[in-house]
């Protein structure tokens, strides 16, 4: 993707060859500004932080960490506490996992002389299978898009919830590549985008990432969605996904949920786009088996934005001694969901459309960090 003519992904390897490169996305609208990861703490904090956050960043960045592990120390014990260090990070997005169990996979039974360089490869390969899973889903989601502006024959109104977006999946982005692809085919299309408290994601990235392409845009509050959709100013909803169950269950940044409310009494079509990785098979009660990240008070308690002289202050907008909860993601059930958009297609949100599409992924059991050791 191009931030201001400039092209630019998410995450890379630096010139030395031996450092990951990222945005520091905690910094953005207002500053932006790239980190050099040489650490496996470095990795991880990045992760934990949300320097880098989305559910296919989180996978490459896990990638890249357990590489860097490799490079310091690539004994199996190193590895095996490597991949518990970097699963710990962040408990809801399913590609953590997928991405650390393809690293393992990729290691296990190796000699270790050989580790640093085979992680370093997998971790391009993962990195590269993501981009184009990403443009992928983008070409299908574009078919939506047209077919819209086509019986429409005018402006195609999409609204989206949190950041889907290239700076949460190294390059496209989930929900935003098929905006991305109608807007560079000259499609005339406005995106509605969600502040998404309280990290104001949807304000901060989402807004700021499609501003950079040159893509139309308006931030609106998150209770505004609702309220659009009634009086038709919203032709489809398309939002990303942390974790998708078997069944079609779409876990994805809090308030989601009421979104696809909203969608469904309004007759709007309701999509996430979602990678294979996402989808986890495992599970099938999404509203029961997802573990439902809980994150600290400080995010609702406090705001960061630029004053009107151009400082970047934090302020607290909660009175002292209020308590505060603070769910990272909601569920949504599969009855809500229109379809699912993959990088093989517009599939249903049911079990067996989902497993047809994806035979691979069913048959393949989860791998673990405890069959490292050769």
């Amino acid at each position: 993707m191009k931030v201001d003519g400039k092209e630019m992904q998410a995450i890379w390897v630096e010139a030395d060859g031996g450092s990951v490169g990222i945005i520091d996305q905690t910094l953005l609208p207002f500053r932006f500004e790239t980190l050099r990861l040489t650490t496996l703490a470095q990795a991880a904090h990045a992760i934990t932080s949300m320097q880098v956050r989305g559910a296919p960043l989180i996978g490459a960045a896990a990638a890249y960490g357990l590489w860097l592990a490799v490079r310091a120390d690539a004994s199996d014990e190193a590895l095996e506490r490597a991949y518990a260090v970097l699963l710990a990070t962040r408990p809801t997005a399913v590609n953590l996992r997928w991405a650390l169990d393809e690293m393992i996979a990729s290691l296990r039974n190796r000699p270790r002389d050989e580790r640093p360089d085979a992680a370093r490869r997998r971790a391009d390969e993962i990195c590269a299978e993501t981009v184009e899973i990403n443009a992928a889903i983008g070409r299908h989601g574009l078919k939506l898009i047209e077919e819209i502006a086509a019986r429409k024959n005018g402006r195609v109104e999409v609204l989206t919830h949190c950041n889907a977006g290239w700076l949460a999946c190294v390059d496209w982005g989930t929900a935003t590549a098929p905006i991305y692809m109608a807007h560079d085919k000259g499609i005339d299309l406005h995106v509605y985008a969600d502040e998404t408290r309280p990290r104001n994601q949807g304000a901060s990235l989402t807004a700021w990432e499609l501003g950079r392409h040159g893509v139309a845009h308006t931030v609106i509050p998150d209770n505004t969605g609702g309220h659009l959709m009634q009086h038709g100013m919203v032709d489809l909803v398309i939002v990303g996904a942390d974790r998708v169950t078997a069944q079609g269950d779409v876990c994805n940044k809090i308030g989601t949920y009421l979104k696809a409310l909203a969608a469904r009494d309004n007759r709007v079509p309701f999509y996430a786009a979602v990678p294979s990785p996402t989808i986890d098979f495992t599970l099938v009660n999404g509203l029961t088996e997802i573990p439902i990240e809980q994150r600290g008070a400080d995010e609702v308690v406090h705001m960061t934005g630029r004053t009107n002289d151009g400082r970047i202050e934090t302020v607290q907008v909660v009175p002292d001694g209020s308590a505060v909860a603070n769910y990272g993601f909601d569920v949504t059930p599969a009855r809500l969901v229109t379809g699912i958009i993959t990088e093989r297609g517009v599939i249903a949100p049911a079990r067996d459309a989902l497993a047809a599409a994806f035979p691979e992924r069913v048959e393949t059991p989860p791998q673990s960090a405890t069959k490292v050791a050769t």
